[in-house]
C-alpha cells in the first residue's frame, strides 16, 4: 500500500486485494479500561456510591468518558465486561431488565408451532439490569421457570451501565424508582415472578446523562451524582500519555495537535459542535499514521504538514458549517 492514508482510492477500479490490507480500527486503541483516567472527584463519587449501594449518575460533555467509565470500573474489580442498555426513545421500566415478545408467541400459537400450555420462557429475552440481578444468585436457588435462563458457576456481582438515561421518555425514571433502589423486578407472564438481587452481591451501577433534559428530583436522591469536567491542557496530556502510551504527549506532534484542538474549542472559535476529549484522541492516532516520524519530531507546524492536518479534520469537526471555520482557524494557526 503507497500510503498509511491512501486506503479508499475513489477512482473506479475494483481492487479486491486492497481489502485484505485494511488496518484494523484505530479506535480500538481507545477501549482499554486499564487506560482510563479517573480524576479524584470521579474516584471519591464512585467510593461513596459503594459505599451506599446507589447508582452513580455522570453527566459531562459527549466524548467526556462517562460510559467507559464502567469498563475500568469493571476492569479494576475483575467482573468482566459490563453488562450495558443503551436508553432509546421508546424505553420502559420493564425493558431495563427482560423484553417479552407476546405477538410472536401468539403467532406460534395460533400457527401450531407451539401448544397453549406451553411456558414463556423462549419468548423472554433477559436484559442487563436483569441478568445482574440473575447472576448474584446461584442458578440452583432460582426459579424453575427461569433456570434455563440462569448464568453456569457460582454467583457473581455485575457491573451494569445504563447509558444515556435522559433519552427514556419523561415517565420512565419515575416508573423504575422503586426497582433501582431495591434492585428487583417482575415477570407478569411467568405468574407474577419477583427476582430481586442478593444484597450481598448487588450489581455496580453507572447511569450516564447527556443532559439533553432533566431528571426528576426524586431519580436523582436515589442516585450519586458527579459531573466530567471538560479537561484543561494538563488533564488533556495526562490522558493522552494514558491512552496512547506508544506516543509521548511531550512530542511536538501532540503538543501542536491539542494546542490546536483548544483553539477550536475557544468560545471566540465561532464552532456551533465543540470537539471532544475522544475526538482528539482519534484525531491524534490519525495524525500518527498520516504523519509518521515526521510529524512526531517536526509537529504540526513543519514543511508539509497542513495538507495532512486539513484532510484529517473530519475526525473532529462534524457540520458543514463548522468545517469552513474550522478551516480559516486552522491556517490562521499553521501560519502563526
Amino acid at each position: 500500500m503507497s500510503s498509511p492514508f491512501e486506503l479508499f482510492r475513489g477512482d473506479g477500479r475494483q481492487n479486491p486485494e486492497l481489502a485484505a490490507q485494511l488496518p484494523p480500527p484505530l479506535y480500538a486503541k481507545l477501549r482499554q479500561p486499564d487506560r482510563y483516567l479517573v480524576d479524584d472527584g470521579l474516584r471519591d463519587a464512585c467510593n461513596v456510591a459503594l459505599l451506599l449501594g446507589q447508582p452513580l449518575l455522570l453527566t459531562g460533555e459527549p466524548g467526556t468518558g462517562k460510559s467507559r467509565f464502567a469498563y475500568a470500573l469493571a476492569w479494576e474489580f475483575g467482573l468482566g465486561d459490563p453488562l450495558v442498555f443503551e436508553v432509546k426513545s421508546t424505553s420502559t421500566a420493564r425493558s431495563l431488565f427482560y423484553q417479552y415478545d407476546a405477538l410472536q408467541r401468539y403467532q406460534d400459537i395460533q400457527s401450531g408451532i407451539l401448544a397453549k400450555d406451553a411456558p414463556p420462557t423462549n419468548y423472554l429475552t433477559i436484559q442487563a439490569l436483569g441478568q445482574a440481578i440473575i447472576n448474584s444468585h446461584a442458578p440452583a436457588d432460582l426459579p424453575a421457570a427461569i433456570a434455563g435462563l440462569a448464568h453456569s458457576g457460582a454467583p457473581r456481582r455485575s457491573v451494569v451501565l445504563l447509558d444515556e438515561v435522559d433519552k427514556a421518555p419523561r415517565d420512565f425514571p419515575n416508573d423504575v424508582l422503586n426497582e433501582l433502589e431495591d434492585l428487583y423486578f417482575r415477570i407478569p407472564e411467568l405468574g407474577d415472578l419477583r427476582l430481586q438481587a442478593k444484597p450481598e452481591l448487588r450489581p455496580l451501577m453507572v447511569l450516564t446523562s447527556n443532559s439533553e433534559r432533566d431528571l426528576p428530583d426524586a431519580f436523582l436522591r436515589r442516585c450519586v451524582y458527579y459531573h466530567l469536567p471538560f479537561p484543561d491542557r494538563e488533564k488533556l496530556e495526562e490522558i493522552v500519555a494514558l491512552q496512547l502510551q506508544e506516543f509521548p504527549a511531550s512530542t511536538p506532534l501532540n503538543r501542536d495537535a491539542i494546542a490546536l484542538f483548544l483553539k477550536l474549542r475557544e468560545p471566540s472559535s465561532g464552532l456551533r459542535k465543540k470537539p471532544a476529549t475522544a475526538e482528539l484522541l482519534l484525531w491524534l492516532l490519525t495524525l500518527q499514521r498520516l504523519l509518521g516520524e515526521s510529524g512526531e519530531a517536526n509537529g504540526l507546524r513543519g514543511n508539509g504538514q497542513k495538507e495532512a492536518v486539513q484532510r484529517s479534520l473530519s475526525s473532529l469537526i462534524k457540520t458543514a458549517d463548522d468545517r469552513t471555520r474550522a478551516e480559516e482557524l486552522v491556517n490562521q494557526w499553521l501560519s502563526g
